[in-house]
């Protein structure tokens, strides 16, 4: 019984996104664990909605980054009542003018500890939900 709990318990936790990109290459440098760093347009690009809702959202991608990855989204939402307050603002028009300048949406990032990228995905993987985050891990697990 206290495994089906477990169980339960680990499918249904939330994942959890570091707001600040310089504080989560610090933790990734301290856990020796890589960044997954995701732009999107949360209330306006439906190809975005479609990437949180089925792979960044699903209990294997969920798992498997709470074990290996430092996760930070730059959202560029258009409604008012979306907009983050000015100093993330800033901070997520800083990291695009790094990561993604020419301003694609979804864009998600693979990164050493350092900002170095590892891998790009442009738009929504080709990939199955349980392919991509298998990827990733491969990924994760070989720069351990």
């Amino acid at each position: 019984m206290k495994l089906i709990t477990l169980f339960l318990l680990v499918t249904v936790l939330p994942i959890n996104w570091e707001p600040d990109f310089n504080n989560a290459k610090k933790i990734a440098k301290e856990k020796h664990e890589l960044i997954l760093l995701n732009f999107s347009g949360s209330d306006w690009c439906g190809p975005c909605i479609v990437l949180r809702r089925d792979y960044l959202e699903s209990p294997v991608f969920t798992e498997m980054a709470n074990k290996n990855l430092l996760l930070v989204n730059a959202d560029f939402p258009r409604k008012k009542k979306n907009i983050g307050t000015a100093e993330q603002v800033k901070r997520n028009e800083d990291l695009a003018e790094i990561y993604n300048k020419e301003g694609s949406f979804p864009l998600t990032l693979l990164l050493d500890a350092d900002g170095k990228v590892l891998k790009t995905w442009h738009g929504k993987p080709e990939t199955t939900p349980d392919e991509w985050t298998a990827e990733i891990k491969a990924i994760c697990d070989s720069k351990k």
